[in-house]
């Protein structure tokens, strides 16, 4: 019988990686617990979810609570070394990936010139949007300077994490121009998430890009016809999720069962059926769900 083969330092990390990239929204913190159990190298384990970690964060616009104030993490807010700002309150922390935990907070300066104030609007204007239309949603706009080009990022994050029901679920999204006289074009990137482990492991990931071009005469006009695109596309991606949902549900009932049931759009009990018919048979009496996914909107 041959004897186990320890696996080398490079084949632990590309495994470690590998796997963490894959984790779900919400879920960082368990896949490391569970690759610590098989990969048994603590301190590697650590560097390598460290890192991972700070890559999970940024990509799913993690949102973290510092001064009662929600502050998400992101690429545009970086500052190397673990540490972020908050362009709002002018502030920045170190955040501790594994620990999610915030500590060293300072000030940090930023110049009150003409894109602060736009940045600053266009965060007004977006922020009673993502409240009314996002239960659980956190926003924030950012501007970059690239010479002498301003370029203004508005990030929305959405989330629900329900492992208690084995589902979990993500919706995010980013809005990119350069602030240029008379229009700009607008893109924007969808990403929609969803984790289902009840009785099945299925992982669902939806992305789709926009684009607009927008005339800018100044700041109200701008943030308001920002808005109006933002909505228009937030809600036309919405309904294009929930209608291949229900072509695919429709398909599978259609087409894929093996023979043809009448369609009556009603819940049959599995179990009480089996029941019934005294089946001596060693079927799981698990319940069956009459849905498998949540939207998070």
């Amino acid at each position: 019988m041959c004897a186990r083969q320890e696996l080398r330092e490079p084949e632990k990390v590309s495994l470690i990686c590998s796997l963490l990239r894959q984790s779900p929204p919400g879920e960082f913190g368990q896949v490391v617990q569970d690759i610590s159990a098989l990969v048994r190298d603590d301190k590697l384990m650590r560097q390598e979810a460290a890192r991972m970690g700070a890559c999970h964060n940024q990509n799913n616009f993690t949102p973290i609570q510092i001064n009662r104030r929600t502050v998400l993490l992101t690429r545009y807010n970086n500052l190397g070394g673990n540490r972020f700002f908050d362009p709002q309150d002018k502030f920045s922390f170190e955040f501790d990936h594994l620990r999610r935990v915030t500590s060293k907070p300072q000030l940090h300066g930023v110049m009150l010139d003409e894109g602060e104030l736009w940045r600053e609007t266009l965060h007004k204007g977006l922020k009673p949007y993502v409240s009314r239309h996002f239960p659980e949603g956190n926003c924030c706009v950012f501007r970059k300077s690239l010479g002498k080009r301003q370029m203004f990022v508005a990030c929305i994050e959405a989330h629900q994490y329900q492992p208690s029901n084995h589902w979990n679920s993500l919706w995010k999204s980013d809005w990119t121009f350069a602030l240029t006289p008379f229009t700009t074009q607008v893109t924007g990137i969808f990403l929609v998430q969803i984790h289902y482990f009840r009785d099945a492991n299925l992982h669902v990931t939806v992305s789709k890009s926009v684009s607009e071009t927008l005339n800018v005469i100044d700041r109200s006009q701008f943030a308001t016809d920002f808005m109006r695109f933002v909505k228009a596309e937030d809600t036309k991606f919405h309904i294009a999720i929930l209608e291949n949902i229900q072509a695919l549900s429709e398909d599978i009932w259609e087409k894929n069962l093996r023979r043809k049931l009448p369609v009556t759009r009603t819940f049959m009990n599995w179990n009480k059926l089996l029941n019934d018919q005294h089946m001596n048979t060693n079927v799981s009496k698990t319940e069956v769900l009459p849905c498998l996914l949540k939207h998070t909107i």
